[in-house]
């Protein structure tokens, strides 16, 4: 026997119910993923690469200047690598463009939304991971709750955007809530480490120490990569040639 129309739930409520259930019995929907291209580093992560459709928190692995920035061109060398424009949310504008763009992220392909101040910042970074069109959104946050991070989270799946959160800090105490869980699929920590080394005179590629300090369905490890190149790709440092060069009187000398 049938319902009078009165008792019947309403459309939205049998569509909440088919969502929870979904939910409950552990189904997800298939995402694509983004490969970093190094086999080593794919190999950590389910799918073999970044999620899409997902959220990522990026961070430096100190305080200082050097390793904040670090971590913004390894989310730009990431975004350079999705299609589609990057939605880049701050509290102020402080990107160097020109530093982006030599890690793969050409300019006219940011659009920069400056923000008064991290509750806003965040409401942007939500509406931004809603709109399918963009290929990656940015935000530089301090602090990420995990109620704000699963809102970011779920947008993400929605629309199938990647998310990156740069956590930056201005102040000391504001790192230790970087320690905090949060709803983000994989967890990154990039520090600047010296160039490589040249043959002659003159500045190498810049090298970082990325950590995946968090992934989901995965394990944390670390490597030591070189920096963005221009089309937003990672690098493993060549090894280095060692032999054994006999000198005099049974010394060796190691030659590269």
């Amino acid at each position: 026997m049938s319902l009078p129309p009165t008792l019947r739930a309403p459309p939205v409520l049998d569509a909440l119910r088919s969502r929870i259930r979904q939910i409950e019995s552990g189904h997800r929907r298939t995402a694509s993923v983004l490969p970093f291209g190094i086999d080593a580093i794919d190999a950590r992560l389910p799918g073999g690469g970044l999620s899409l459709g997902a959220l990522h928190e990026v961070a430096g692995g100190g305080n200082g200047a050097l390793d904040g920035a670090a971590a913004a061109l390894f989310a730009a060398g990431i975004a350079a690598r999705t299609q589609g424009p990057v939605l880049w949310c701050v509290t102020r504008q402080d990107l160097f463009a020109p530093a982006l763009a030599q890690a793969g992220l050409a300019p006219d392909r940011v659009i920069y939304v400056e923000a008064g101040d991290e509750t806003a910042v965040l409401a942007c970074f939500e509406e931004g991971l809603r709109h399918s069109g963009l290929g990656t959104v940015i935000a530089e946050i301090a602090r990420l709750s995990m109620t704000a991070s699963r809102r970011l989270q779920i947008a993400a799946e929605g629309a199938g955007v990647l998310g990156i959160a740069i956590r930056r800090w201005r102040r000391q105490t504001e790192a230790a809530d970087f320690g905090q869980p949060t709803a983000a699929t994989t967890r990154w920590r990039v520090t600047a480490l010296p160039s490589t080394p040249l043959p002659v005179p003159g500045v190498g590629r810049a090298r970082w120490h990325v950590e995946l300090i968090r992934c989901r369905a995965g394990d944390s490890a670390d490597f030591i990569v070189e920096a963005c190149d221009p089309q937003g790709r990672l690098a493993l440092p060549a090894e280095p040639a060692s032999r054994a060069v006999p000198v005099k009187a049974g010394r060796y000398l190691a030659a590269g």
